[in-house]
């Protein structure tokens, strides 16, 4: 399953790596670095001089995660709630997230902790959800199984875009760049869409939370997706906030 959500995610943080352009020898933070795809793809970039440092509250996915990049010197891995982390370090050169940034219980005081952890000539990048109107990826789903009321609004927290720079401006960032990004994404044939939708996103969360309204959930997005056309791929639209801030 880890393997179906991260070719789905995949170019969305791609996006958001770009844009952190991260130097070779330098070092990283991954924020929310999950089962780790994110810190293989920032490792290839920092280099064997680099250093990447993956930080996850959940320890089953740093397991995952560990597995992963076991054959990767420069990556470390920490469970801990990154908006209190504490790294000894003399300072960070980047920090990344690809979605890791909106559940944050404080968001005010975990950007002004990535703020602390950086070098003055250091940057933050991450992507994060537009709203759910404009994110077909989560919205034609909940919509498909009649289920759009009981969405948690949660992962939408940053979609307006003032509210973010706000934000990040008390944190102390001052040169900030906040990007639409849309991008038709995919985790394979019918049967591998339907099985990621139904685990992650805003139907994902209502259908582990309600198991009962599973099959009848799954019956009508499947109908939904086979309306698009080919089985073979079925891809939809994501909407995110490519963001990039610097002290």
């Amino acid at each position: 399953m880890f393997e179906l959500i991260d070719r789905q995610l995949s170019p969305l943080g791609l996006a958001a790596i770009d844009a952190l352009a991260p130097a070779r020898g330098s070092l990283v933070i991954d924020i929310g670095c999950g089962a780790g795809q994110t810190l293989l793809q920032l490792a290839e970039r920092v280099g064997p001089e680099g250093r990447v440092v993956g930080v996850d509250i959940a320890p089953r996915l740093l397991e995952v995660a560990r597995r992963r990049t076991a054959a990767l010197g420069q990556v470390e891995l920490v469970e801990a709630d990154a908006q209190a982390l504490t790294l000894s370090t003399s300072g960070v050169d980047a920090i990344f997230s690809r979605f890791g940034v909106m559940a944050f219980a404080d968001p005010a005081m975990a950007f002004a902790n990535f703020r602390r952890m950086l070098k003055p000539s250091g940057v933050l990048a991450f992507c994060c959800w537009r709203s759910l109107a404009e994110n077909e990826l989560d919205a034609l789903p909940v919509a498909a199984a009649g289920l759009t009321a009981m969405v948690d609004e949660g992962p939408f927290s940053f979609a307006d875009p003032d509210h973010l720079r706000r934000l990040l401006e008390a944190a102390g960032f001052g040169d900030i760049t906040i990007r639409a990004h849309d991008e038709a994404v995919s985790s394979g044939d019918l049967d591998a869409m339907v099985a990621v939708l139904l685990k992650v996103g805003a139907l994902g969360r209502i259908v582990r939370e309600n198991p009962d309204l599973r099959r009848e959930a799954e019956t009508r997005l499947r109908r939904a997706l086979l309306a698009r056309g080919d089985p073979s791929r079925v891809a939809l639209m994501a909407a995110v906030w490519i963001v990039v801030a610097k002290p």
